[in-house]
Protein backbone atom coordinates (compact mmCIF):
# COMPACT_ATOMS: atom_id res chain seq x y z
CA UNK A 1 0.00 0.00 0.00
CA UNK A 2 1.42 3.63 -0.72
CA UNK A 3 0.53 7.27 1.00
CA UNK A 4 1.99 9.73 -1.39
CA UNK A 5 5.11 8.33 -2.36
CA UNK A 6 5.83 6.10 0.87
CA UNK A 7 5.00 2.57 0.92
CA UNK A 8 3.23 1.47 4.09
CA UNK A 9 1.71 -1.73 5.48
CA UNK A 10 -1.70 -2.63 4.30
CA UNK A 11 -3.39 -2.81 7.82
CA UNK A 12 -2.73 0.25 10.41
CA UNK A 13 -3.22 0.77 14.20
CA UNK A 14 -5.96 3.15 15.88
CA UNK A 15 -5.75 4.67 19.01
CA UNK A 16 -8.86 6.66 19.67
CA UNK A 17 -10.07 5.74 23.98
CA UNK A 18 -5.99 4.63 24.77
CA UNK A 19 -5.97 7.62 27.12
CA UNK A 20 -9.33 8.38 26.86
CA UNK A 21 -11.43 9.61 23.99
CA UNK A 22 -12.36 12.98 24.48
CA UNK A 23 -10.73 14.21 27.91
CA UNK A 24 -7.63 12.16 29.30
CA UNK A 25 -7.82 8.76 31.54
CA UNK A 26 -4.24 8.16 33.17
CA UNK A 27 -5.79 4.89 34.33
CA UNK A 28 -4.17 1.76 32.21
CA UNK A 29 -1.17 3.98 31.00
CA UNK A 30 1.11 1.01 30.99
CA UNK A 31 -1.04 -1.13 29.27
CA UNK A 32 -1.95 1.26 26.73
CA UNK A 33 1.61 1.66 25.94
CA UNK A 34 2.00 -1.96 25.88
CA UNK A 35 -0.66 -2.61 23.31
CA UNK A 36 0.77 0.19 20.88
CA UNK A 37 4.13 -0.91 21.31
CA UNK A 38 2.74 -5.07 21.14
CA UNK A 39 1.06 -3.61 17.34
CA UNK A 40 4.09 -2.57 16.56
CA UNK A 41 5.73 -5.35 16.92
CA UNK A 42 3.27 -7.42 14.92
CA UNK A 43 3.79 -5.43 12.53
CA UNK A 44 1.40 -2.47 12.34
CA UNK A 45 3.27 0.24 11.98
CA UNK A 46 0.98 3.06 10.83
CA UNK A 47 0.05 4.50 13.63
CA UNK A 48 -2.98 7.02 14.09
CA UNK A 49 -3.70 9.25 16.70
CA UNK A 50 -4.78 13.12 16.95
CA UNK A 51 -4.59 15.63 19.12
CA UNK A 52 -8.22 15.48 20.11
CA UNK A 53 -7.55 11.90 21.26
CA UNK A 54 -7.43 11.69 25.55
CA UNK A 55 -7.10 15.86 24.94
CA UNK A 56 -3.33 15.00 23.86
CA UNK A 57 -2.64 12.19 26.18
CA UNK A 58 -3.46 9.59 23.46
CA UNK A 59 -0.42 11.01 21.73
CA UNK A 60 1.57 11.10 24.71
CA UNK A 61 1.32 7.27 25.07
CA UNK A 62 2.09 6.63 21.06
CA UNK A 63 5.41 9.17 22.04
CA UNK A 64 6.16 6.18 24.80
CA UNK A 65 5.42 3.46 22.92
CA UNK A 66 7.66 4.36 19.89
CA UNK A 67 10.89 5.11 22.03
CA UNK A 68 11.68 1.29 21.12
CA UNK A 69 11.19 1.43 18.11
CA UNK A 70 13.20 2.67 14.43
CA UNK A 71 11.52 5.83 13.58
CA UNK A 72 11.98 5.43 10.45
CA UNK A 73 10.15 2.22 10.10
CA UNK A 74 6.76 3.88 11.47
CA UNK A 75 4.25 5.83 9.91
CA UNK A 76 3.09 8.17 12.51
CA UNK A 77 -0.76 10.09 11.58
CA UNK A 78 -2.47 12.81 13.36
CA UNK A 79 -4.91 15.25 13.32
CA UNK A 80 -5.48 18.82 14.15
CA UNK A 81 -8.66 19.49 15.83
CA UNK A 82 -11.49 21.54 13.60
CA UNK A 83 -11.20 24.68 16.53
CA UNK A 84 -7.77 24.79 15.46
CA UNK A 85 -7.97 25.74 11.69
CA UNK A 86 -6.68 29.06 11.47
CA UNK A 87 -2.89 29.32 10.17
CA UNK A 88 -1.32 30.12 13.59
CA UNK A 89 -3.60 27.50 15.42
CA UNK A 90 -2.21 24.87 12.53
CA UNK A 91 0.74 25.44 13.62
CA UNK A 92 1.18 25.81 16.93
CA UNK A 93 -1.33 22.35 17.64
CA UNK A 94 0.86 20.41 15.23
CA UNK A 95 4.04 22.12 17.59
CA UNK A 96 2.48 20.52 20.84
CA UNK A 97 1.74 17.31 18.90
CA UNK A 98 5.38 16.69 18.23
CA UNK A 99 6.02 17.46 21.75
CA UNK A 100 3.95 15.06 23.09
CA UNK A 101 4.65 12.41 20.42
CA UNK A 102 8.28 12.94 21.30
CA UNK A 103 9.41 13.32 17.83
CA UNK A 104 10.79 15.66 15.16
CA UNK A 105 8.15 14.85 12.68
CA UNK A 106 4.68 13.50 11.55
CA UNK A 107 4.20 11.65 8.50
CA UNK A 108 1.11 12.33 7.50
CA UNK A 109 -1.15 15.33 9.42
CA UNK A 110 -4.68 15.48 8.65
CA UNK A 111 -7.41 18.08 9.30
CA UNK A 112 -9.51 16.09 11.50
CA UNK A 113 -12.98 17.33 10.67
CA UNK A 114 -14.07 20.45 8.23
CA UNK A 115 -15.24 23.35 9.49
CA UNK A 116 -16.73 25.90 7.33
CA UNK A 117 -16.14 29.03 9.53
CA UNK A 118 -12.89 28.77 8.50
CA UNK A 119 -11.80 29.64 4.88
CA UNK A 120 -9.89 25.59 3.71
CA UNK A 121 -7.09 27.49 2.19
CA UNK A 122 -5.97 29.06 5.32
CA UNK A 123 -5.69 26.05 6.75
CA UNK A 124 -3.91 24.16 4.30
CA UNK A 125 -1.43 27.18 3.43
CA UNK A 126 -0.33 26.33 7.18
CA UNK A 127 -0.35 23.02 6.46
CA UNK A 128 1.91 23.35 3.17
CA UNK A 129 4.38 25.63 5.24
CA UNK A 130 4.43 22.91 7.84
CA UNK A 131 5.67 20.38 5.26
CA UNK A 132 8.29 23.18 3.86
CA UNK A 133 9.60 23.60 7.16
CA UNK A 134 9.85 19.57 7.58
CA UNK A 135 7.55 19.52 10.50
CA UNK A 136 5.58 17.03 8.61
CA UNK A 137 5.81 14.90 5.73
CA UNK A 138 2.37 14.85 4.07
CA UNK A 139 -0.77 16.49 3.96
CA UNK A 140 -4.28 14.79 4.19
CA UNK A 141 -8.03 15.79 5.57
CA UNK A 142 -10.39 13.35 6.95
CA UNK A 143 -14.31 13.23 6.87
CA UNK A 144 -13.90 15.20 3.70
CA UNK A 145 -16.88 14.72 0.89
CA UNK A 146 -16.65 14.81 -2.86
CA UNK A 147 -17.21 18.72 -2.74
CA UNK A 148 -14.24 19.23 0.28
CA UNK A 149 -11.73 17.14 -1.70
CA UNK A 150 -12.12 19.33 -4.63
CA UNK A 151 -11.83 22.56 -2.58
CA UNK A 152 -9.01 21.38 -0.82
CA UNK A 153 -7.28 19.94 -4.05
CA UNK A 154 -8.08 23.43 -6.14
CA UNK A 155 -6.47 25.74 -2.56
CA UNK A 156 -3.26 23.87 -2.75
CA UNK A 157 -0.13 25.58 -4.03
CA UNK A 158 2.84 23.43 -3.90
CA UNK A 159 2.03 20.22 -2.59
CA UNK A 160 -1.06 17.29 -3.07
CA UNK A 161 -3.98 15.97 -0.64
CA UNK A 162 -2.34 12.17 -0.16
CA UNK A 163 -5.21 10.86 1.72
CA UNK A 164 -8.58 11.36 3.28
CA UNK A 165 -9.61 9.44 5.97
CA UNK A 166 -13.36 8.19 6.41
CA UNK A 167 -15.70 6.06 8.31
CA UNK A 168 -15.72 2.80 6.07
CA UNK A 169 -16.87 -0.83 7.12
CA UNK A 170 -18.96 -3.56 5.49
CA UNK A 171 -21.70 -1.52 6.97
CA UNK A 172 -21.24 1.47 4.92
CA UNK A 173 -19.25 0.10 2.07
CA UNK A 174 -21.26 0.05 -0.99
CA UNK A 175 -22.23 3.87 -0.41
CA UNK A 176 -19.20 4.72 0.16
CA UNK A 177 -17.45 3.32 -2.12
CA UNK A 178 -19.93 4.51 -5.22
CA UNK A 179 -19.37 7.91 -4.11
CA UNK A 180 -16.32 9.47 -1.78
CA UNK A 181 -13.82 6.19 -2.48
CA UNK A 182 -14.04 6.33 -5.99
CA UNK A 183 -13.62 10.22 -6.24
CA UNK A 184 -10.56 9.77 -3.69
CA UNK A 185 -8.96 6.76 -6.18
CA UNK A 186 -9.74 9.18 -9.53
CA UNK A 187 -7.70 12.22 -7.73
CA UNK A 188 -5.20 9.44 -6.36
CA UNK A 189 -6.10 10.15 -2.93
CA UNK A 190 -5.53 6.90 -0.80
CA UNK A 191 -8.06 6.02 1.70
CA UNK A 192 -7.86 5.35 5.55
CA UNK A 193 -10.61 3.59 7.17
CA UNK A 194 -11.37 4.12 10.16
CA UNK A 195 -14.05 2.06 12.28
CA UNK A 196 -13.03 -0.71 9.68
CA UNK A 197 -14.67 -3.34 12.55
CA UNK A 198 -17.75 -1.35 12.92
CA UNK A 199 -17.11 -0.70 16.56
CA UNK A 200 -17.14 -3.93 17.46
CA UNK A 201 -20.59 -4.78 15.77
CA UNK A 202 -19.46 -7.17 13.18
CA UNK A 203 -21.68 -7.79 9.60
CA UNK A 204 -22.64 -11.45 10.55
CA UNK A 205 -24.14 -11.85 6.95
CA UNK A 206 -20.47 -12.82 5.74
CA UNK A 207 -19.75 -15.27 8.40
CA UNK A 208 -20.28 -18.08 5.84
CA UNK A 209 -17.96 -16.82 3.47
CA UNK A 210 -15.18 -15.85 6.24
CA UNK A 211 -15.37 -19.74 7.34
CA UNK A 212 -15.16 -21.26 3.94
CA UNK A 213 -11.92 -18.76 3.62
CA UNK A 214 -10.18 -20.13 6.88
CA UNK A 215 -10.60 -16.68 8.30
CA UNK A 216 -12.87 -14.97 11.23
CA UNK A 217 -15.56 -12.05 10.13
CA UNK A 218 -13.15 -9.86 11.56
CA UNK A 219 -10.28 -10.61 9.13
CA UNK A 220 -12.65 -11.07 6.09
CA UNK A 221 -13.87 -7.49 6.43
CA UNK A 222 -10.20 -6.22 7.00
CA UNK A 223 -9.32 -8.46 3.91
CA UNK A 224 -11.88 -6.83 1.79
CA UNK A 225 -11.53 -2.95 2.63
CA UNK A 226 -7.76 -3.50 2.09
CA UNK A 227 -8.75 -3.63 -1.51
CA UNK A 228 -9.60 -0.06 -1.55
CA UNK A 229 -7.93 1.60 1.84
CA UNK A 230 -6.10 1.08 4.70
CA UNK A 231 -7.91 0.16 7.27
CA UNK A 232 -6.51 1.11 10.94
CA UNK A 233 -8.81 -1.32 13.29
CA UNK A 234 -8.17 -0.94 17.30
CA UNK A 235 -7.73 -3.11 20.57
CA UNK A 236 -6.74 -3.67 23.45
CA UNK A 237 -6.55 -7.48 23.03
CA UNK A 238 -3.30 -9.23 22.28
CA UNK A 239 -5.30 -11.81 20.49
CA UNK A 240 -7.35 -9.74 18.65
CA UNK A 241 -4.11 -7.83 17.59
CA UNK A 242 -2.68 -11.43 16.06
CA UNK A 243 -5.59 -11.97 14.69
CA UNK A 244 -5.97 -8.43 12.65
CA UNK A 245 -1.99 -9.04 11.57
CA UNK A 246 -2.05 -12.40 10.65
CA UNK A 247 -4.15 -10.79 7.57
CA UNK A 248 -1.25 -8.27 6.71
CA UNK A 249 -0.17 -10.38 3.61
CA UNK A 250 -3.48 -12.25 3.02
CA UNK A 251 -5.76 -11.43 0.31
CA UNK A 252 -8.41 -12.36 -1.92
CA UNK A 253 -9.77 -13.27 -5.16
CA UNK A 254 -12.12 -11.24 -7.42
CA UNK A 255 -14.80 -13.90 -6.49
CA UNK A 256 -14.59 -13.98 -3.13
CA UNK A 257 -14.75 -10.30 -3.15
CA UNK A 258 -17.29 -9.99 -5.20
CA UNK A 259 -19.72 -12.65 -2.68
CA UNK A 260 -18.68 -9.90 -0.31
CA UNK A 261 -19.91 -7.57 -1.76
CA UNK A 262 -23.42 -9.29 -2.75
CA UNK A 263 -23.55 -10.72 0.68
CA UNK A 264 -23.74 -6.42 2.12
CA UNK A 265 -26.36 -5.75 -0.74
Amino acid sequence: MRIGDRDVPSIGFGTYRLGGSSTPIYDNDDNDINIISYAISKGLTVIDTAEYYGNGHTEELVGKAIKNFNRDDLYIISKVWHNHLHYDDVINSLKRSLKRLETDYIDLYLIHWPNKSVPLNETLSAMEYLKDSGYIKDIGVSNFNEELIDEALSSMKKYEIVANEIEYNLDNALNVENNIIEHCIKNKISVIAYSPLSRGYLNKSVEKIAKDNKMSVAQLSLVYLKRKSIPIPISRNKKHIDEIAYVLDKNINDDVYISIRNSIL
